[in-house]
């Protein structure tokens, strides 16, 4: 693979991943496609040595791994954790609005999205849904409107003079999203949100046998695809670069690795909002995985995760030519410029001289450059799933990620060599466990 397949396989990744259970679903089109094998939790595991197998939990995290054909008790785990959440407007259970002849959403902010950026935008909506058939059975099935449905209207200068001067958004007022008008006779009762969502299922699957809509978690999101961007294509601009751009170069990387070790990546739902649920980086997702693979004994267990590393991968802070001020002036990295290792004495970041040490050179083996984060003092820190996964098992953890702009916005911007410069990294890291240890 070169840089030009791989920049136009993670554009098409992004555009097909509105949500993180679709998402979760391309992930294991790729993985079924190399000949991984599902495991299911409820089972017990049979494994083979050489084979890759992966295993879903609540459709919006994956983990999968190459297991390996030598001992994981000498040997270790090559481990490389992402998430596969974005901060969004997910709409709320009852949901229906009906303002001055239109029909709205209201919605809920999910993680710490800028809100301004959601304005004046051609929207769509996806996510999981839950129906009955005429059976009375329940099923889940996904659901994306693809087409753009709705907008949420900003407000005119006119009637608020001072929106470039001091302009608050109130989330709970501001935001609901703009989906159609109603004729003035038509009657409210008419238009039930669940009758939409089965009717636009049934126009996707004819022949899918719906009873009722029972639950559903959806989220609206941009219709603009990702694309290059700049006189020269140096960037990528897409909506969840933040952080599908890690799970894209995680699986590429469990995909191209040899099989002689074990390589296992974990792209986990809800980091955006702390990770504390079953299928986020705090629940038990990982952990029963590690378990089963090292035997579920606890001195065995132990050895493993000695012996083992994970890098986990999230996009990094660029430094913004027009704010270069929010940035320390020693630790400002550059889009196009490698992969940033991330650093916080106060442990938000859970990276130390000896992770970073291996990291910079497996990046000099793939002669790729290394950039390095360190937030400005006086400002607070964000944090990501490194520390979570490093307290958890005691393993040796590094923060690192992808130098980004507009983080957090609805369409955000990277560089088009840096996915690239990771990949290569990863590759090392993949296929070489003896550079990650210090003797």
């Amino acid at each position: 693979m070169d840089i030009t397949l791989f920049n136009h396989q993670l554009l098409e990744f992004l555009d097909q991943s509105p949500t993180p259970y679709h998402a979760v679903k391309n992930l294991v089109t790729y993985l079924k496609k190399a000949g991984y094998e599902r495991l299911s939790e409820a089972s017990t595991w049979q494994l083979t040595l050489g084979q890759g197998y992966f295993v879903t939990r609540n459709d919006g995290s994956i983990i999968a791994f190459m297991y390996g054909q030598e001992d994981i008790l000498k040997t270790g785990i090559r481990m490389v954790g992402a998430h596969t959440d974005s901060p969004c407007l997910k709409v709320k259970p009852n949901a229906e609005l009906f303002k001055q002849s239109y029909l709205q959403l209201g919605v809920e902010v999910y993680g710490g999205a800028l809100l301004h950026p959601w304005f004046d935008r051609d929207l769509s909506l996806a996510g999981k849904v839950i129906y009955q058939d005429s059976q009375k059975n329940l099923h889940s099935t996904l659901l994306d409107f693809n087409d753009p449905i709705a907008s949420i209207p900003s407000l005119a200068i006119h009637l608020d003079r001072d929106a470039n001067k001091n302009h608050s958004i109130n989330p709970q007022t501001d935001i609901p999203p703009v989906l159609m008008q109603l004729d003035k006779h038509s009657k409210q009762q008419a238009y039930s949100f669940k009758d939409i969502l089965k009717k636009q299922l049934k126009s996707q699957n004819t022949s899918i046998d719906i009873e009722h809509i029972i639950d559903f978690e959806l989220s609206f999101y941009d219709t603009q695809q990702a694309s290059y961007l700049g006189l020269q294509k140096d960037f990528i601009a897409s909506s969840r670069l933040d952080n599908l751009l890690s799970c894209y170069i995680a699986v590429q990387s469990l995909l191209h690795a040899n099989k002689q070790g074990t390589f296992l990546i974990c792209c986990s739902d809800h980091e955006e909002v702390g990770s504390a649920s079953s299928s986020g980086a705090q629940g038990s997702f990982l952990k029963s995985v590690l378990e089963r693979l090292s035997g579920s004994n606890t001195e065995a267990m132990t050895c493993m995760i000695n012996q083992s590393m994970l890098i986990s991968a999230d996009n990094a802070h660029a430094v913004h030519p027009n704010f270069s001020d929010k940035h320390d002036a020693q630790h400002s990295p550059i889009i196009n410029q490698g992969p940033v290792i991330k650093v916080n004495a106060n442990q938000r970041y859970a990276s130390n001289c000896e992770t970073g040490a291996i990291f910079k050179i497996l990046a000099e083996h793939a002669q790729v450059p290394v950039q390095s984060f360190v937030v400005r003092t006086d400002m607070g820190c964000g944090s990501t799933i490194g520390p979570i996964v490093a307290t958890q098992l005691g393993i040796k953890t590094l923060d690192i990620g992808v130098p980004t702009l507009a983080m957090h916005s609805i369409r955000e911007l990277c560089g088009q060599k840096d996915a690239w410069y990771l990949f290569k990294v990863l590759m090392q890291f993949s296929n070489h466990h003896n550079r990650v240890h210090i003797q």
